[in-house]
């Protein structure tokens, strides 16, 4: 983290934690999990019922939150992923029991500028981190096999890269776009014993489908996991 990147952009910096707390209202907690109950026990004391704070610290849950700040105090518990960077990005958020309507309206007012928005059960909110907040890799991985296979039939590396990353870009937006489902747009491009039902055929045959279910069960329970630790 470089302080002078931040104060470039005009943004006032600190390293104190309580600083921050007495300076805003509305404050982000963005530390990694094992990192999280040491700040909130540094701040505690200086929360007030005026605070909304906002957690999105991967598996660390409302009730840990709440447990470890003031009674009364509005928390609310986010799981951005890496695409907010480009504000393409896909939040999930939840409120604990003192956060009401105009702090869940706040807050996905803030993040709607990063991409999709969403309030949750705070149950999905460990399901989000093993769909989205790691499927991003899961996609690059993809994006990655797809310019290598054509790479190997002789296409440059760059033009590959380039056509694989807006195939994904195509394939995402028809979906949101039109509201069918990932099924039927396949099929519609699935013509009888044509080159994509070949194609088809090999990804079954190497499990495509379990074995991206399987990463997004395994992800999603090591977040649980991390949250009970």
């Amino acid at each position: 983290f470089r302080f002078d990147q931040q104060t470039g952009c005009g943004c006032r910096v600190t390293h104190s934690n309580m600083t921050v707390v007495e300076d805003c209202k509305v404050v982000f907690l963005a530390t990694k999990p094992h990192v999280l109950p040491g700040v909130l026990n540094e701040i505690s004391a200086a929360v007030s019922k005026e605070h909304i704070i906002i957690s999105v610290a991967a598996g660390v849950k409302l009730e840990t939150l709440e447990k470890f700040l003031p009674p009364g105090t509005k928390v609310l518990r986010a799981m951005p992923n890496l695409p907010c960077v480009v504000q393409t990005g896909a939040i999930v958020f939840a409120r604990g029991s003192s956060a009401g309507n105009q702090e869940a309206a706040l807050l996905k007012t803030l993040m709607s500028g990063c991409g999709l928005c969403e309030e949750t059960p705070e149950s999905y909110i460990d399901i989000h981190t093993g769909l989205s907040g790691s499927g991003v890799a899961y996609v690059y991985m993809f994006a990655e096999a797809l310019e290598e296979g054509a790479v190997k039939m002789g296409m440059p590396v760059a033009l590959a890269s380039k056509i694989a990353a807006q195939t994904l870009l195509g394939a995402a937006k028809m979906i949101l776009e039109t509201g069918e489902h990932p099924a039927k747009l396949r099929n519609d491009v699935c013509t009888p014993g044509g080159t994509t039902i070949y194609a088809c055929h090999e990804l079954e045959k190497g499990g495509l489908r379990a074995t991206v279910m399987n990463a997004v069960e395994a992800a999603t329970k090591r977040a649980q996991e991390m949250g009970k630790s």
